[in-house]
């Protein structure tokens, strides 16, 4: 039965409240009808008049008033005139008058004949439109009027069954009908309508407001007894009533004199205006008293709301517009203006009656000062600006003011911008005092925050400086768990304030519904319908406020915080500033979970770069890696042992400025022709060693380098020293060359020595007979000569097959070059040859035989002179390297072309000319240097000279060895 009771009454509550709901959408079209009708006809309606109150009296129409500046005025009618005709017609009523003009127009001319002072007089009015106010205002006035109304149905419809709610909506209704309705002038039936409707709608606003503001939502009268209640009220609403009342009488009542109507309506409208500011004075006062009365922080918004609506709103035309008038002066024009600001009124009753950011109040007002404070300043610079430019550049002179102005307009718009942030800073700074650098600063604060990846400390950071900055006594940082389950629950990491313990946040209560969809959960406002539980469970706590911190991963974290240290709650402005440092923290969060994995992958990345360093580094070959611009951008160690350049040095050079242009063309041809990759062996090429260049030989190997997606990035050129391989093979080539030669020059001997031995003995015998002049004897002494010469050959061929055993010693290598130049001396100078000599201060003792060694040098002097048949210089130079003892023999003659260099220690082969040489010298002094452990090399450009490098083991060292291998 209690259920069924319960649901019939929650229908007639239904019922009920969509009846009221219709009845005020009813009221309000009817009255935006009347109200587009009015607009209508002021905006097309057009009445002229020549400013005179002309009345019957028994001597005629009489002038009771004459407006000054009037067309009356200007045509010369005084007050007491009295009206015999106009255009000839006789007038016996002013309605006769007004009857002219309505059939006339702006601009007409018509004749009127006065009497004044017993003689009548003709005279010419121009008749003028009536006054009807500034019509641009009126349009404005009725849109805030019409706005208004608006306002009022749209808060009734979302609360029809609230009392507060449908005084609100009769209050908006009474402030519509002042802005909107206003009669014309026309006087019919309609304009009478729009004259009553404005009439009513003063008359009920002040007791309305005045209603109002005790009732709501302070409770005022709450104790006060039924009967002094009643006189209160009848106490508010009767001055409206006589009011209405009078002006009714003075309008309807017959009898009554034009002027004594003007002067009744007159003063009504002064008491009613008068009225009208004794009541929003007392409402503002009532609503101050309550304010300091509430005891709650939902009451004493809403008061807040009214209290600086109602002083924005209602102040301007208070002392503008309303005292003035009330006092018998006349408003100016600009006045006029002071009405607008009243549609602030009901949209703060509106925001207060619903609700609707009631913990802005503050904001909004600081937000008023400053646009309204940046307004004033720049009309103060527009008209400094133009004065300053009027007196001071132009010496008052108004030539070129369209000029001036335009440029002060310019530099308005350019000052708007830093003039109204210098204000908004101003007034923030003053409102906020302390914590106004907190609250500048805490956005910056929060993105700092992504630099420090320790949770724990970030959040305690984060938490004290929250609560710092908003002066709250509890703050929650609640985080979901690292693991990324997006249906976990989140936990709290660091509480300040909290006594109980922080209950956990489900992503399916329905606070989570709200922060999953990344919105600000506002415990107290009940349009986001959360569940009585989770209210309950944190209000309990202490805590009104969650704020998502959003990533791309969805809400992450959650602040939970809860009201000022006063009691007061958070404005909108508060909760943005939260949402924005909300936002930094996901940031912080996601940047500190990134960082472990990048950090993870990046020690994987260092360790393959490691690896990778480590097999480039440790390769035996020069490996450099170029760009496409032939820029080096890798340069390994292998390459610096091998060329000389360190790799800083290298590093960023091009090509052709590290290596020859020779080996440049040839890698750009091997590119070219063989983009895939090429090898080209065998390619000469002179280091940069700093201790002087080497001749090298090496082969190169270019290969292009690829991204992971197959795209070229540059070229790879890996370079391998052949140069020691390539001597050892050739030593290798000689040496098995000597051996054969060896076995080929002992059978040759002994097959040749025979007949050489039987020839040159037959020939001495011969000899021995012979007469010194005979002619056979010279014969005879020419084969005897060519016997001893080929027995010399052939012994030359025995010592290269069979090399003599004998026991070496320590010679002075030095001692030796000087020998053999002393026996060279006359030779070399008959040839114009200079010798340089740069031995070594300490001698270069060496372990051998002197004699063979004199060979060598000999031999190597001698084809040195043979190469400079023109004369040039032969340059010897000792020095000591290690253990070793190192000679060079340099000349500038001719040189050895490179398809020669191979051969030349070749037996029999020679560049000599034809019986200049038995191509045996530097095969013997090949051999004598092997003999004694050392090595022999030439390097030649043709044209240019020849230089021998010959390496002989020092005698200490070959001592030494011999112990060592003896032991």
């Amino acid at each position: 039965m209690r259920t069924a009771l319960k649901h019939g009454a929650t229908a007639r509550s239904r019922h009920g409240s969509r009846g009221q709901g219709m009845l005020a959408v009813s009221v309000v079209v009817a009255l935006l009808g009347l109200a587009v009708a009015n607009i209508a006809v002021r905006s097309s309606w057009s009445e002229v008049e020549d400013g005179v109150l002309w009345v019957s009296r028994p001597e005629g129409v009489v002038a009771a008033q004459v407006s000054g500046r009037s067309a009356a005025a200007d045509a010369g009618i005084h007050l007491g005139d009295v009206l015999i005709a106009v255009d000839g017609e006789s007038v016996e009523s002013p309605d006769a008058l007004i009857t002219k003009f309505h059939d006339a127009v702006i601009g007409d001319r018509l004749e009127y004949v006065v009497a004044r002072l017993g003689s009548e007089e003709l005279l010419e009015v121009t008749l003028r439109p009536i006054p009807a106010g500034n019509r641009t205002l009126y349009f404005v006035l009725a849109a805030i009027g019409i706005f208004t109304l608006l306002v009022g149905v749209s808060v009734r419809l979302r609360r029809p069954t609230a009392q507060a709610t449908l005084h609100f909506f009769w209050l908006t209704v009474a402030f519509f009908g002042v802005l909107t309705f206003s009669f014309s002038g026309r006087l019919d039936r309609l304009d009478w309508v729009f004259y009553w409707a404005d009439v009513f709608a003063t008359l009920m606003l002040p007791p309305l407001f005045m209603h109002f503001a005790l009732v709501f939502p302070g409770r005022v009268l709450d104790g006060m007894q039924k009967q002094l209640r009643t006189f209160l009220f009848t106490a508010i609403y009767l001055p409206a009533f006589l009011f209405g009342g009078v002006r009714a009488v003075a309008i309807t009542g017959s009898g009554t004199e034009g002027a004594q109507v003007v002067a009744t309506v007159q003063a009504v409208e002064r008491f009613e205006l008068g009225y009208l500011a004794i009541c929003m004075v007392g409402g503002a006062a009532v609503m101050f008293w309550a304010l300091h009365r509430a005891g709650s922080v939902t009451g004493r918004r809403q008061l807040r709301w009214i209290l600086w609506g109602t002083i924005l709103g209602g102040l301007p035309f208070l002392v503008g517009y309303l005292v003035p008038f009330a006092l018998g002066f006349n408003p100016s024009p600009q006045m006029e203006l002071t009405t607008i600001p009243l549609g602030l009124i009901p949209l703060a009753f509106a925001s207060a009656v619903i609700r609707y950011r009631l913990m802005d109040v503050e904001v909004i007002i600081r937000r008023a000062v400053v646009y309204t404070t940046a307004v004033l300043a720049m009309v103060v610079i527009y008209a400094v600006l133009l004065r300053i430019a009027s007196e001071v550049l132009l010496g008052g002179s108004e030539q070129h003011n369209s000029i001036i102005a335009m440029l002060a307009t310019l530099v308005v718009v350019l000052l708007a911008s830093p003039v109204k942030d210098a204000i908004q800073s101003a007034l923030d700074r003053a409102y906020y005092r302390d914590r106004y650098d907190y609250r500048q600063a805490l956005v910056g604060f929060a993105r700092d925050l992504s630099r420090d990846l320790d949770l724990a400390r970030l959040s305690e950071r984060l938490v004290t400086r929250v609560m710092d900055t908003f002066v709250v006594d509890r703050m929650a940082l609640m985080l979901a768990p690292p693991d990324g389950d997006p249906d976990a629950d989140l936990r709290a990491i660091h509480a300040v304030g909290l006594d109980n313990e922080v209950p956990t946040l489900s992503r399916h209560s329905s606070l989570g519904e709200w922060l999953w969809a990344s919105r600000t959960v506002v415990l107290d406002d009940a349009a986001q319908r959360l569940s009585d539980d989770d209210i309950d469970a944190w209000r309990g706590i202490g805590i009104h406020y969650l704020v998502p911190s959003v990533s791309k991963d969805g809400t992450t974290a959650v602040l939970a915080i809860g009201r000022t240290d006063n009691g007061e709650p958070l404005s909108s402005e508060d909760l943005a500033l939260l949402a924005a440092v909300a936002a930094q923290v996901a940031t912080a969060l996601e940047n500190g979970r990134l960082y472990g994995q990048l950090r993870t992958k990046a020690a994987e990345l260092d360790r393959l770069r490691e690896f990778s360093e480590n097999v480039i580094e440790s390769l035996n070959d020069g490996l450099a890696v170029v760009g496409f611009d032939d820029r080096v951008v890798r340069w390994n160690r292998g390459l610096e042992q091998l060329y000389g350049i360190g790799r800083d040095e290298a590093l960023g050079e091009k090509l052709n400025s590290l290596f020859e242009p020779g080996f440049i063309q040839m890698l750009h041809d091997a590119r070219d022709k063989e983009p895939a990759g090429a090898v080209r062996y065998r390619v000469p090429i002179q280091s940069r060693h700093p201790d002087g260049p080497r001749r090298l030989l090496l082969n190169a190997a270019i290969a292009p380098l690829r991204t992971p997606q197959g795209e070229g990035a540059g070229t790879i050129v890996i370079l391998e020293n052949i140069t020691e391989r390539v001597q050892l093979e050739e030593q290798l080539q000689i040496s098995e060359k000597m051996a054969s030669i060896g076995l080929l020059a002992a059978g040759v001997a002994h097959e040749v020595n025979t007949p050489l031995t039987g020839i040159s003995s037959f020939t001495q015998m011969l000899l021995e007979g012979a007469e010194s002049d005979d002619p056979k004897t010279r014969l005879l002494k020419k084969i005897e000569r060519q016997t001893f010469r080929a027995a010399k050959i052939v012994n030359g061929l025995l010592n290269l097959a069979r090399p003599a055993r004998a026991e070496t010693g320590p010679v002075d290598v030095n001692a030796v070059i000087n020998d053999v130049l002393s026996l060279l001396e006359h030779q070399l100078k008959a040839s114009h040859i200079s010798v340089r000599k740069e031995l070594a201060t300490s001698k270069p003792i060496a372990l051998g035989l002197d004699y063979k060694l004199q060979q060598v040098f000999l031999n190597l002097f001698l084809n040195a002179h043979d190469a400079m048949p023109k004369g040039g210089w032969l340059r010897i130079t000792t020095r000591r390297d290690d253990n070793r003892t190192v000679i060079e023999i340099a000349d500038t003659g001719s040189g050895i072309s490179g398809e020669n260099l191979s051969r030349i220690y070749d037996p029999f082969f020679t560049t000599k000319s034809l019986r200049r040489g038995s191509g045996l010298g530097l095969s013997i002094t090949y051999g004598i240097v092997q003999e004694h452990g050392g090595s022999i090399e030439c390097d030649s450009v043709e044209g240019q000279g020849t230089r021998f490098t010959v390496e002989l083991p020092l005698a200490n060292a070959v001592l030494t060895r011999s112990r060592e291998a003896a032991q």
